[in-house]
């Protein structure tokens, strides 16, 4: 191994990262302030959402959004002192919400989360962890049929990329699914997916894995690159300086300011999402369910049912707020009036949100800097692919995916 990547961020994707090189004999180590999968990697709903490929911004949103905002049981939030920062940001996060930009991201999300089971599960293979990914239904619950039918834009987006859901009705729910209120009487069954259910043990083992294959996890924050020959020969540390071949940014919203070094300004903000963790739980699912009038994942898990969502708007430093974690809370007993639990566990994370919902995959230029971040919505489940792909840039595979659409210079 004469070459030598450092991967900076210990994630579901700078792993995947580390792995795969590893796989093509390249060396690696992977810089983290934090030790690995205990970031926004440990706090995601756990979903393997192969058909999580359409955005936010759909057309009509930009009407919508002041509405949402004033409404106390939409779970969509802001912190209104951070607006004057948010706001560049959001002015192109929303140009993006129209017809023909939805279609060109929802086909640049498809082609990173469409096979993410098949991906988890090679990502695994040989490392003796294939238990932690399991098979499941994934389902979209409704009050009824008119409900499912008002979402019928991002469905069709769906079913154009192969995502076909089995509609059930009526008493079906409840026997499909005895855990759910008899508020909800329909469900968009999504077949062929998977969960993992300890997000953060996962990552952490796979971590391990590597470390196993004779890769080296270093715990220090990255500072700088040194680009003094215009190609990355170093990155300097807390720790010291860790001389590389290559870098990988893969480090979620905090890749930002490391970008800022390479000269690119990246409009990317955090968009804080929360869970609540019913452990030991009882009366709950036992696959995962997008509960579309609260627009939480409720995912069993070996801590128990975790419900995982809301938006909130609010930056990287301001504290947990009170209402994301209420609403949670009363949406979850709305959809499983039997659920009890122990105790609960509440948790606040950073989503990485680019302006135009797509992550950064790729060289910048022709620095050896390769990004790996920008995942909003599909980190775990856009991970392994994403570290699939850098990989074999850098190892110079052939790499059959398009990758024009995550240009990590398209914003300059």
């Amino acid at each position: 191994m004469t070459r030598h990547v450092a991967v900076i961020g210990a994630g579901i994707v700078g792993i995947s990262t580390a792995i795969w090189l590893h796989r093509a004999g390249i060396a690696v180590t992977v810089i983290d302030r934090g030790k690995p999968g205990t970031g926004t990697s440990h706090g995601n709903a756990g979903v393997l959402a192969a058909c999580s490929m359409v955005p936010v911004t759909a057309p009509g949103l930009v009407a919508k959004a002041p509405m949402m905002l004033l409404n106390t049981g939409f779970p969509l939030f802001l912190r209104w002192g951070y607006l004057p920062r948010l706001l560049p940001w959001l002015r192109k996060y929303l140009s993006q919400a129209n017809d023909t930009d939805t279609r060109r991201i929802a086909s640049g999300l498809a082609a990173i989360v469409g096979d993410t089971v098949e991906q988890h599960k090679s990502l695994c293979d040989d490392l003796g962890m294939e238990h932690w990914v399991t098979d499941s239904d994934y389902c979209f619950a409704y009050r009824d049929r008119t409900a499912f039918d008002a979402e019928s834009y991002t469905w069709s987006l769906r079913q154009d990329a192969g995502f076909v859901p089995q509609i059930i009705e009526g008493q079906d729910v409840h026997d499909y699914e005895p855990a759910l209120g008899p508020d909800i009487s329909c469900l968009a069954i999504m077949r062929n997916h998977g969960f993992i259910r300890s997000p953060g043990g996962y990552v952490q083992a796979l971590a391990k894995a590597f470390q196993d294959m004779g890769g080296t996890i270093m715990q220090a924050e990255v500072k700088d690159f040194d680009l003094s020959g215009g190609h990355v020969s170093a990155v300097h540390t807390t720790q010291g300086k860790v001389a590389c071949s290559e870098a990988v940014l893969a480090t979620g919203v905090w890749s930002k300011p490391m970008m800022a070094k390479l000269g690119l300004n990246i409009p990317l903000e955090s968009e804080r999402g929360y869970h609540i963790v019913f452990e030991e739980a009882t009366g709950g699912p036992q696959r995962p369910f997008m509960i579309a009038s609260g627009k939480f994942v409720a995912t069993p898990m070996e801590q128990g049912l975790r419900c995982a969502g809301v938006v909130e708007f609010g930056g990287l430093d301001a504290g947990p707020s009170k209402a994301p974690l209420k609403l949670l809370r009363r949406q979850a007993a709305l959809a499983f009036p039997g659920l009890k639990a122990s105790a609960e566990v509440e948790w606040l994370g950073h989503r990485p949100a680019p302006s135009d919902s797509l992550p950064l995959i790729g060289q910048v230029g022709q620095t050896g800097v390769f990004t790996a971040f920008g995942h909003h919505h599909i980190g775990l489940t856009g991970g392994p692919k994403t570290g699939r792909l850098v990989a074999g840039l850098i190892a110079g595979a052939q790499v059959n995916t398009d990758l024009a659409p995550y240009n990590p210079q398209r914003f300059s």
